[in-house]
């Protein structure tokens, strides 16, 4: 789930983009840093981001993380709550769990639900009900719900870190598990008529990641995050007039019917999500060969994602089978 503040490059701005997940990191040991200091200077040169106070204000405010783990005390407060969400509201059927590795892994997913993706949340929630902090999971937001008040603190209290490379080296460097949606806004805000495509986006950075981290990874299939909220459009020629590529890092300004405003378009969190019902699946560990050679080895990468991808689809499919209702089974 961007002056002395990094600037990202113009290719860096998506989740786990593959320029992005190439910066190279030092002392992947300091858990907590600012992300100032990381750019190689052999690297490629990018395009820098516009300048401008929305782009420095989501830099300032993303710049701080943590791998800590979640906040027990704000967890156990908040259990009666999720007690009620995992098990009434949305109904959370979450299956798999003897295909996790015995160390720490790489969950790959996909996610629906515009900027409350709750198929994401109920994920990592049910997550700490079974393991309560015996087994770390991180979460990996966007830039722009890092940054938001409230909500950006939120998200570091249960754990989650930006989806750069240094925070996510730093979390398996610590022993912990991280699940990363690589398709980022463009999965979370497919429209409807997409809700059983699986869309990773073409972004290959994460196998590289899995590559340098020595760790496998573990696809994840999901379905019902798309009825919490209806994408009607994606209006992807109105975001690029709104410009809000430069402005919130997206290439869609998603068209919702949602509650409680009915049809809007949806640049900022705006509705409350529909009680769907959510299928998730943990899946069949892919192993990763963890050659230094095999970062750069595109037929090898392009192996990689066509099995993450192709696993990821199969589930969805097996999961979608089993709904009972049109929207909400």
């Amino acid at each position: 789930m961007y002056s002395t503040t990094l600037e990202i490059p113009e290719t860096g701005r998506y989740l786990f983009n593959d320029e992005l997940m190439s910066i190279p990191v030092e002392k992947p040991e300091q858990f907590s840093r600012r992300n100032a200091d990381y750019m190689d200077t052999e690297a490629e040169p990018a395009k820098p981001a516009p300048r401008g106070w929305i782009n420095g204000l989501l830099n300032r405010r993303t710049q701080t993380w943590s791998v800590a783990g979640q906040n027990a005390d704000m967890m156990e407060k908040h259990s009666a709550v999720w007690d009620f969400l995992l098990d009434h509201y949305f109904r959370v059927e979450m299956t798999g769990w003897e295909h996790l590795p015995d160390r720490a892994s790489m969950l790959i997913g996909i996610h629906s639900g515009t900027w409350l993706t709750m198929d994401a949340w109920t994920l990592c929630a049910q997550w700490w009900r079974r393991y309560e902090g015996r087994r770390i999971l991180h979460g990996t937001a966007h830039d722009a719900l890092m940054a938001m008040p409230g909500l950006g603190n939120y998200f570091r209290n249960v754990g989650v870190i930006p989806a750069k490379r240094e925070s996510v080296t730093a979390a398996f460097a610590a022993g912990h598990d991280v699940v990363i949606w690589p398709g980022g806004e463009v999965d979370a805000m497919r429209s409807w008529s997409k809700r059983y495509d699986v869309v990773l986006g073409g972004r290959k950075g994460f196998i590289r990641q899995a590559i340098r981290s020595g760790v496998p990874i573990v696809p994840v299939a999901t379905v019902g995050g798309h009825d919490t909220v209806f994408v009607l459009s994606e209006c992807r020629k109105l975001a690029k007039i709104l410009r809000l590529k430069k402005l919130l890092r997206t290439d869609i300004a998603p068209l919702v019917l949602g509650f409680p405003f009915g049809i809007t378009l949806e640049a900022l969190p705006m509705h409350i999500p529909y009680p769907a019902k959510i299928r998730t699946e943990i899946l069949e560990p892919i192993a990763i060969d963890t050659d230094p050679d095999r970062e750069n080895d595109t037929a090898y990468i392009d192996k990689i994602y066509k099995a993450v991808e192709t696993s990821i689809q199969e589930g969805v499919h097996r999961l979608a089978g089993r709904r009972k209702g049109l929207i909400f089974g």
